[in-house]
């Protein structure tokens, strides 16, 4: 009597479907999770308001406690739930913090994503510079001028003026009170300059990235839209020359 064929040696019939690996379910806190962002989407809780107690969540859910508190903690590090102690757990305010420090960490040594940032960045401003221009106060113009005086005295110092620079971007789309772009414009600066390095770079005119900022900031007061975008568009291609340099480096 023949002995039986091994598993290793059974063949299937040509016309046979091989039979599908299993699919991994998800971890239990992954679905508590899921099921956490529901209940706030279906009940359309807002910022400030509670959820219910962890003991009732984890009988309602049919899970322990752990899976629970794993859940919450998981959506507290993306800015989704908030914890007060002694009171319970909290709808969270929205924020950009943990998308611009994930952004940050995950472009963190490449080079190829801080460029894509930065021309991100380049066709939002330069784009959104017309609607400024029709919108800017003598406030925000004087406010804008200031700044770049003080830019100039730290180029000539051979000092960083990045904090200047942060704040200039930012003062000049204020008066279009979008708080999404600003927002955005806070995410692509700070994370860009984690990610590159910017500010400790090399960078061999500091006194031609403040006439960069002086010479937008008067088209603008001229309301010369085709100048300031232009303005821009040369203040990130000495950006991008920078980047490039690094790179070789």
């Amino acid at each position: 009597m023949s002995e039986p064929k091994s598993s290793s040696e059974t063949k299937l019939n040509p016309d046979q479907k091989s039979i599908e690996p299993l699919t991994r379910p998800p971890l239990l806190h992954v679905s508590v999770q899921e099921s956490l962002r529901k209940y706030i989407q279906s009940n359309q809780l807002k910022a400030g308001d509670p959820l219910p107690p962890e003991t009732f969540l984890a009988q309602r859910l049919g899970v322990g406690r752990n899976s629970v508190r794993e859940a919450i903690k998981a959506l507290e590090s993306i800015g989704i739930l908030e914890t007060r102690r002694g009171i319970g757990v909290f709808v969270k305010e929205f924020s950009f913090k943990p998308l611009l420090d994930n952004l940050a960490y995950g472009l963190q040594d490449s080079l190829r994503d801080v460029e894509e940032l930065r021309e991100i960045r380049r066709v939002l401003e330069t784009g959104l510079i017309a609607k400024t221009i029709e919108m800017i106060s003598a406030e925000d113009i004087a406010a804008l001028r200031q700044l770049t005086e003080s830019m100039r005295r730290r180029a000539e110092r051979q000092e960083s003026f990045a904090e200047e620079d942060q704040q200039f971007h930012q003062l000049l789309f204020r008066c279009q009170n979008n708080h999404m772009l600003s927002a955005l414009i806070d995410i692509f600066w700070v994370a860009f300059n984690k990610a590159s390095n910017f500010t400790s770079l090399d960078n061999p005119t500091p006194l031609a990235t403040w006439r960069d900022h002086h010479e937008i900031v008067e088209a603008v007061a001229a309301k010369d839209v085709d100048r300031a975008r232009q303005r821009l568009d040369d203040h990130y291609r000495g950006i991008q020359q920078v980047i490039a340099k690094n790179r070789i480096a």
